[in-house]
């Protein structure tokens, strides 16, 4: 894509989302921190499920720690990997105590230092919670940024990289969710609904359904 039309691209997925956010329920940093960590490899709609709950029995990390790895385990056994990600979020609530007095850092080094959070999930916290203009790669984004030709990378960095050096400043704070709900609901991996896209005729993909 030439800056035109990324600038395109973006204009016309803002107007049609002008305020995009999570899709993930959460009330504060700790719980969307929580919420990102449990959804690898599980979909957003079964980790609301499962937090519903969760966060009721525990909205702080004082609560989960008190809660349990038991008790985090009940709560989300309905979800892929409950239970390594039972022991993350237990070590990541005592890790936030006793080294950020239960608060989570906005800071990038800090929050990879947590168990369980990776540059992925540690993006989407200091994007959602606290405003920073960075874009998490996950595999709906990835999809989108090759296929379209708005970031091409053959590694996840690489994406991310092209992203944000490529998107207007304007369009970077809320990029990361216009990219992963267009990748989720209309640039889907089978077969993309070209016939339905607001910017098919800017997308580079040449089997475009249309």
């Amino acid at each position: 894509m030439t800056p035109a039309q990324i600038d395109a691209f973006y204009s016309r997925l803002a107007a049609a989302n002008p305020n995009p956010t999570t899709e993930l329920e959460y009330s504060d940093p700790f719980t969307l921190l929580v919420a990102v960590v449990l959804s690898a490899q599980s979909t957003d709609v079964g980790v609301n499920k499962a937090t519903r709950g969760l966060f009721v029995a525990a909205p702080t990390p004082a609560a989960m720690l008190a809660l349990g790895e038991a008790g985090v385990r009940d709560h989300i056994k309905t979800i892929g990997l409950f239970n390594t990600k039972a022991k993350n979020v237990i070590a990541l609530s005592e890790m936030l105590i006793a080294l950020h007095d239960g608060v989570v850092p906005n800071d990038r080094a800090a929050l990879e230092a947590l168990p369980g959070v990776g540059r992925k999930t540690a993006n989407v916290v200091l994007n959602t919670a606290f405003g920073a203009e960075t874009c998490a790669v996950d595999t709906h984004i990835f999809r989108v940024a090759n296929r379209t030709g708005l970031a091409p990378g053959k590694t996840v960095l690489a994406v991310e990289d092209g992203i944000v050096s490529r998107t207007p400043k304007r369009f970077m704070r809320n990029a990361h969710h216009w990219l992963i709900l267009h990748g989720r609901y209309v640039c889907v991996a089978r077969r993309p609904r070209c016939d339905s896209c607001l910017v098919a005729d800017l997308c580079d993909f040449l089997g475009k359904n249309t």
